[in-house]
C-alpha cells in the first residue's frame, strides 16, 4: 500500500514539473501574438501558476473519483437489489 502510494505521488510529482517546464519551453519558443493567444495575458510562470495547475488536477481528479463513486454505487446497490 505505501509503496503504491509512493509511486503514485512521485509520478504525479514528475508530471506537474513535466507540464509546468513544457509550458515554459513553449513560452519562450513561440512568438507573442500566439503566446497571447495559447496563454492569455498571464505571461511568467511563477509559483501562483504552478500552485494553479495542481489547483485544478486535484480538483479535476476529485469530480472524476465522486463520478465514478457514484457509478459504482448505483451499479452495486442494483446487483444487492436483485438478489
Amino acid at each position: 500500500m505505501f509503496k503504491r502510494l509512493f509511486w503514485v505521488s512521485v509520478g504525479v510529482t514528475i508530471g506537474v514539473i513535466g507540464v509546468t517546464k513544457a509550458q515554459a519551453y513553449v513560452r519562450a519558443h513561440t512568438p507573442e501574438p500566439a503566446r497571447t493567444f495559447v496563454f492569455g495575458d498571464q505571461q511568467p510562470i511563477d509559483a501562483a501558476f504552478t500552485v494553479e495547475t495542481v489547483k485544478h488536477l486535484v480538483q479535476d481528479f476529485t469530480q472524476h473519483r465522486r463520478a465514478r463513486e457514484q457509478q459504482l454505487i448505483a451499479q452495486y446497490s442494483d446487483q444487492r437489489a436483485r438478489q
